[in-house]
């Protein structure tokens, strides 16, 4: 199962037994912000895509959607997500429980500044009812991820 693959990755680092483990479903932002009692822009969700060198994972804030235009000027080209099917294959983790822990070599990741609003954020941790709270330095640190991006869309709150 995949998220015993995520916990023997962040054992490394000591947080192995960070991870929560819940009855209800954290397969989703909304899912997960509830099960979590947080708001859903707290839930740093995982967004696997298609590359010219491979998969690439984006984590971002729960409330975001992608820019296109930022996507594209980042990575040289337009964003097409995988299918569940390639993101189990090229990354090891099936939709619903997508981290950035423990994936497969060759997989690059980047953390989006739309995280860093937040003090602590909820990574899943493999599976469809799991989640770690990390500060975001932990995260970016703890996935070894390339470099911080800005190519999402934060929704603008109305007063």
């Amino acid at each position: 199962m995949s998220i015993k693959k995520a916990k023997e990755y962040l054992k490394q680092f000591n947080k192995d037994k960070d991870v929560i483990e819940l009855k209800d479903s954290t397969a989703t932002v909304e899912l997960a912000a509830k099960a979590l009692g947080v708001i859903p822009a707290r839930i740093a969700k995982t967004l696997s895509f298609k590359t010219d060198e491979g998969c690439v994972l984006v984590v971002t804030a729960g409330d975001t959607k992608i820019d296109n235009k930022k996507y594209k000027n980042y990575f040289g080209t337009k964003a097409k997500m995988l299918t569940p099917d390639e993101v189990v294959e090229q990354v090891g983790h099936a939709i619903g429980g997508v981290c950035p822990f423990g994936v497969k070599e060759n997989v690059r990741i980047y953390c989006d500044v739309s995280l860093q609003r937040f003090a602590t954020v909820f990574p899943a941790c493999g599976s469809a009812n799991s989640a770690i709270e990390l500060t975001c330095d932990e995260l970016f640190n703890i996935a070894k991820a390339q470099e911080w991006v800005d190519i999402c869309k934060i929704p603008e709150i109305n007063p």
